[in-house]
C-alpha cells in the first residue's frame, strides 16, 4: 500500500489500516515542508522497491517524516524522524519527576529490533522508575502528537509496509475515535492562526507590567516561567499532561492583547539547536572526522575539506572509531553506511548515547538512496544524509549548512591528517 497524499488523505489511510487488521508500519514524508501548515508541493508519486520507499523525481526536497506501528490495525506507537535523539521521550518523563532517568543508560538486544525510544521507554518500565499505567499515558501522548502533524498534513507521499508488530506490547489504540479527536483539535486549531500556527512555536513576553497586574499572582509566576522564549507548545503540552489545544487556549488572549508574542521556528533557540560548544571562539578552525572503509571516498573528502582549510580526519577502520572520535571531539562527523564488523547505523547510535557528541552534526555517506535508509539515518540520530558519488558544492553546502552560516570565511588556516 502506497501513493501520495493527493490520492488519498491520511484519515482514510488510517481507518482503511484499522479495517483491513493490518499489522505493520506506515511511514509518511512530507515534501519541502513548510512551516506553517507542514505542507509540501510536490506531486510525485511513490513506488516501493526492493523494500526500500523512495520518491523518483521529486521537484522538491524530502521535507519531515513520520512512522506510525500498527497491530491487528490498532495503533502501538507513532513518532516523527527526529524521536531517536530522546529529546520527546525526556520531555515526556518530566510528568514524573524522571527526565534524569535516561543519564548513563544503554539499551541491548532491544533497540535492534524496537525504536530507540520506544526500547528506552521499555527498559523504564522494567526498572520500575515508571509504572505501565505512566507508560501507557506516554504512548497515547506520543501517537496523538504524531497524529496531529500527519493530520495537518496535506502533501507527501507515504507507504505501509507490512511487518510484525512491536513488540513487547505495551498498548494498542482504536483508530477512529483517535482520528475523531485529533482531527477537532486540528480544525479547532486554525483559531490561533496567524500568530501561532505550529505546536513547536514558543511563547515569550513582551509586556511584563501589564501581566502582573492583570492576573493572579500565582498564575502570573506560572506564565512567566513557562514563556520564555526557549519552551514550546508541544514541549508545554508534554510537560503538563494537556494536549496542544489546551495549552494554545490558556495563553492566546494574552497573545491577543499584546502582552505575549510567539517566536517564529527559525528564531527559536531549542534544546536541540546547533550552537558553539563552550569556549570554542567564532575563529575555532573546522575539524571534520570522515569515517569510511573506503580510502578513495576519505581522500576524496579530504581533499575537499583541506581546500577551504578545514582540518580533516579520515578513518578508515570503523572498530578504531569510536575511540579516536571520543579523542578528537570534531565539530562534524561524516560517516558511511555500509562498513564490516560496525556500519555507521551503529556508529551513530552509540555516538549520540554520549552527551559530548549529542548535538554534534553526523552526516551518513552511502550509495543507498531510499526513503527507508533516509528514515532509519534518522532514527539512530544522523542530522543529515549524502549519497555517494557526491561533488565538492554538495559537501561543502551541508558544512556550510551544519557548522555556521559562513563557516569557510572564518577559518584560518589547513591542517589535513594522514588516513588512520
Amino acid at each position: 500500500m502506497q501513493g501520495t497524499l493527493n490520492e488519498i488523505d491520511i484519515s482514510s489511510i488510517l481507518q482503511l489500516l484499522e479495517l483491513g487488521q493490518r499489522t505493520g508500519e506506515l511511514l509518511v514524508e512530507a515534501y519541502n515542508s513548510n512551516l506553517h501548515t507542514y505542507m509540501g508541493n510536490s506531486s510525485s508519486h511513490s513506488t516501493w522497491q526492493q523494500g526500500r520507499f523512495s520518491l523518483p523525481n521529486r521537484s522538491r526536497q524530502p521535507g519531515p517524516y513520520w512512522f506510525v506501528f500498527f497491530v491487528n490495525g490498532q495503533i502501538t506507537y507513532a513518532a516523527d524522524g527526529k524521536n531517536s535523539s530522546l529529546l520527546r521521550l525526556r520531555d515526556y518523563l518530566r510528568r514524573y519527576q524522571a527526565e534524569d532517568a535516561l543519564k548513563n543508560r544503554k539499551i541491548d538486544a532491544l533497540a535492534s529490533s524496537n525504536e530507540p525510544e520506544y526500547a528506552y521507554l521499555w527498559l523504564l518500565l522494567e526498572e520500575h522508575i515508571l509504572t505501565p499505567a505512566q507508560g501507557r499515558s506516554i504512548i497515547q501522548s506520543m501517537v496523538s502528537e504524531t497524529l496531529f502533524d500527519l493530520l495537518s498534513l496535506n502533501q507527501g507521499g507515504f507507504v505501509f509496509d507490512t511487518a510484525p508488530g512491536l513488540a513487547p506490547l505495551l498498548t494498542t489504540l482504536e483508530i477512529k475515535p483517535l482520528i475523531a479527536k485529533v482531527m477537532k483539535q486540528v480544525q479547532q486549531w486554525k483559531q490561533f492562526h496567524p500568530q501561532l500556527y505550529s505546536p513547536d512555536q514558543c511563547p515569550i513576553i513582551v509586556d511584563d507590567s501589564q501581566l502582573r497586574n492583570t492576573l493572579k499572582t500565582s498564575s502570573y509566576k506560572n506564565l512567566t516561567y513557562w514563556a520564555d522564549g526557549k519552551t514550546s507548545v508541544r514541549q508545554l503540552s508534554r510537560y503538563l499532561n494537556r494536549d496542544i489545544l489546551t495549552i494554545g487556549r490558556a495563553i492566546y488572549p494574552y497573545v491577543q492583547r499584546g502582552w505575549v508574542q510567539f517566536n517564529h521556528l527559525n528564531q527559536v533557540t531549542s534544546f536541540e539547536a546547533n550552537q558553539l560548544p563552550e569556549g570554542k571562539e567564532e575563529t575555532h578552525t573546522i575539524h571534520v572526522v570522515c569515517i569510511d572503509d573506503d580510502r578513495t571516498t576519505g581522500k576524496t573528502v579530504a581533499g575537499f575539506l583541506s581546500d577551504q582549510g578545514c582540518t580533516a580526519t579520515i578513518i578508515n577502520e570503523p572498530i578504531q572509531a569510536l575511540s579516536q572520535v571520543f579523542e578528537l571531539k570534531p565539530d562534524l562527523i561524516f560517516c558511511d553506511i555500509a562498513m564490516p564488523q560496525l556500519d555507521g547505523y551503529e556508529i551513530c547510535a552509540m555516538l549520540r548515547q554520549s552527551t559530548a557528541f549529542r548535538q554534534t552534526p553526523i552526516i551518513m555517506l552511502t550509495g543507498k538512496d531510499g526513503f527507508i535508509d533516509r528514515v532509519r539515518a534518522r532514527m539512530v540520530g544522523a542530522t543529515d544524509y549524502l549519497t555517494k558519488p557526491f561533488g565538492k558544492n554538495e559537501l561543502l553546502t551541508l558544512l556550510e549548512k551544519y557548522i555556521g552560516s559562513d563557516p569557510l570565511a572564518q577559518i584560518s588556516h589547513c591542517s589535513n591528517n594522514q588516513p588512520q
